[in-house]
């Protein structure tokens, strides 16, 4: 214990540095908990250091306290907005234009599949679609090839 409390400001200043390391490599942000928490324990750190606040427990902890609401109060809504501006657009790749013959008959259920890149993809479409018939891919999912007549 006396470890920590003779070298407050840098155990402070550690603390926060990997609350912030967790938050954003490990969590990608997703709680802004130990973002507001890390700031506030790396800026008590060095305050301390800089002797503008006391070098104690309590002191630390009043200012911990107060320094993250502070952060979450100002802080939430501009975070919350850039998290929740999500781009939606779909992603193109080598295979949205994939064209092919149908070997085998082709409806919502998924039976049928295809072989591409090594891989047995299921077909699914939303109209049946007879074996001979030649279709592209218009949507791909894991595993599934969405396809529509040409």
């Amino acid at each position: 214990m006396d470890l920590i409390t003779n070298n407050l400001p840098e155990v402070l200043m550690i603390l926060g540095i990997a609350a912030l390391i967790i938050e954003v490599a490990v969590l990608g942000m997703s709680t802004f908990i130990l973002l507001f928490l890390g700031m506030s324990l790396f800026a008590t750190g060095l305050m301390m250091n800089f002797s503008i606040l006391d070098n104690s427990l309590t002191t630390a902890l009043w200012s911990n306290t107060l320094v993250t609401a502070a952060l979450a109060a100002l802080l939430w809504k501009p975070l919350k907005r850039m998290q929740d501006n999500v781009d939606t657009k779909e992603v193109k790749s080598d295979f949205a234009e994939l064209d092919f013959i149908l070997n085998s008959h082709v409806d919502e259920q998924g039976l049928s599949t295809h072989s591409y890149s090594g891989i047995s993809w299921k077909l699914k479409s939303h109209q049946p679609i007879s074996a001979g018939t030649h279709v592209k891919v218009v949507k791909k999912e894991v595993g599934v090839m969405w396809v529509e007549t040409l």
